[in-house]
């Protein structure tokens, strides 16, 4: 189909995905306060003031699969181009296996070691539909590395390994991030917007990929709108793992565009790994959260929570914009940049709170 067909598509897939997603929020609302699936403040990490609705991702999921259905299924804009139809079966499988394990864990509680089981099942089916890591570009040189020329029994064993790893990083990456009113929802809809202009660029030119880009961000910003502060509906555990396993699939889809969702990414991932590090050194359990994440330490040195979560997303984009224009070395740079931001931003968070604590 050519590609010009695919601009009006855009336009109803994100309308269509952002009024779903706005009226199933409300819905799914009311079914988890009825249920008594919801967050209870406390004093370590939940301030809200009342207790506040989870599975705020069955919202965005179900109209992220309503219209991708209506549009890219019955509309014959996706299942050819990249997007076959065992690796897009397989996003949906693998989401659908995501809001199950959300909804088991937000109305149980599950153990980390039996929640962590939905995400490895949901890569497990992404890598088992075929969908590949076919290439890298080294930076240094420009040449280009192929991964799936290694064969084990058959299997492009170092592609599946890499497509497995990446999954669960990006997976587990929103999900951590996930302590702030609108903080995953706004972040990860500019990821998906980045990957959508990056789909229509020049170099890539993927229609199919930048249409579930285009869907996935009107899911996400039609949930935004009772999810920023102060939020009237959370995410939940479904909805936090759900995001970054679409941002992995949408790099993998585009290319292989991996350093572009990780300069999107880069601060909630580079925190991630910050506080799961302090975790360890402090002999706690790097699943079970607290009040080191850099988000926190914003408020603590006097922002409010929409000021800390506007300036993360503000740092997103900027890098998410710079990585539309640059070219692999551009992005090693831009993403060593982005290193160098965020230790500064930590360090000047560090001694701020230190001097506000010493006036206390």
């Amino acid at each position: 189909m050519p590609i010009t067909q695919f601009n009006s598509a855009y336009v109803v897939s994100f309308f269509l995905a952002f009024f779903l997603s706005f009226i199933l929020t409300f819905i799914v609302a009311r079914i988890a306060m009825k249920k008594n699936i919801v967050d209870y403040p406390d004093t370590e990490r939940h301030f809200h003031r009342n207790p506040t609705p989870t599975l705020g991702g069955m919202a965005i999921y179900i109209s992220f699969l309503i219209t991708t259905i209506a549009v890219g299924v019955f509309g014959k804009y996706l299942l050819n181009g990249n997007i076959p139809f065992m690796i897009l079966a397989s996003i949906l499988g693998g989401g659908l296996i995501l809001m199950i394990g959300g909804f088991l864990d937000d109305k149980y509680h599950l153990p980390p070691r039996y929640s962590i089981m939905f995400p490895i099942l949901a890569a497990l089916t992404l890598v088992s539909s075929g969908i590949k890591a076919v290439s890298i570009h080294n930076p240094l040189t420009g040449d280009i590395i192929l991964l799936d020329q290694y064969l084990l029994f058959g299997v492009p064993i170092i592609s599946a390994g890499i497509v497995f790893l990446w999954v669960m990083m990006m997976t587990y990456t929103t999900k951590l991030l996930d302590g702030m009113d609108g903080l995953v929802t706004g972040i990860s809809a500019i990821g998906a917007l980045v990957l959508f202009g990056l789909s229509l660029s020049p170099k890539v030119m993927q229609p199919q990929t930048a249409l579930l880009a285009i869907i996935f961000a009107g899911s996400l910003l039609g949930f935004l709108i009772l999810n920023f502060y102060p939020a009237k509906i959370f995410l939940g555990e479904s909805g936090s793992t759900f995001a970054g396993f679409m941002l992995a699939v949408l790099a993998i889809v585009s290319g292989g565009k991996i350093a572009t969702a990780l300069l999107v990414m880069g601060i909630p991932l580079i925190d991630a790994v910050w506080v799961i590090i302090s975790r360890i050194v402090r002999k706690r359990s790097p699943f079970v959260g607290d009040r080191s994440h850099l988000h926190f330490r914003l408020t603590e040195i006097g922002l409010s929570q929409p000021q800390a979560v506007l300036l993360l997303y503000a740092l997103s984009g900027m890098f998410g914009i710079c990585a539309l224009f640059l070219q692999s070395r551009g992005k090693m740079i831009a993403f060593v940049v982005l290193i160098l931001v965020t230790a500064a931003v930590l360090s000047s968070v560090y001694l701020a709170y230190k001097r506000r604590r010493k006036t206390e």
